[in-house]
């Protein structure tokens, strides 16, 4: 399984997400530091678009970990609440076209 892993504990707000974002997906020069941009970055994992470093296989699933989510928990509790809605709404489109979900979020 493909995986990416986000650090909780240097994870404050949503620019500090974003910027982990950027090297643990891979994520293009022209990426726009926003929750509308890491859905569309991340609705593209089986195209050849070049949205992130990952290409998934029809049933590959990207398993994202956030390590010390604990630590995100306390610091930007709201953010995680939006990542984790933007999942299953990315995954709820992969389904609209017939395919199945493409990520997986896991807190360690």
């Amino acid at each position: 399984m493909a995986t990416a892993i986000l650090n909780g504990k240097d994870i404050t707000d949503e620019a500090s997400f974003h910027a982990q974002c950027v090297q643990a997906f891979g994520f293009p020069a022209f990426y726009g530091n926003s929750m509308d941009a890491w859905v569309d970055c991340l609705s593209y994992l089986r195209d050849e678009d070049g949205m992130s470093k990952f290409r998934l296989k029809p049933n590959e699933v990207l398993e994202i970990v956030v390590q010390d989510a604990d630590a995100l928990k306390a610091q930007a509790p709201e953010l995680l609440e939006e990542v984790t809605f933007c999942i299953a709404g990315i995954n709820e489109r992969y389904e609209d076209y017939g395919e199945k979900p493409a990520l997986k979020l896991t807190l360690k």
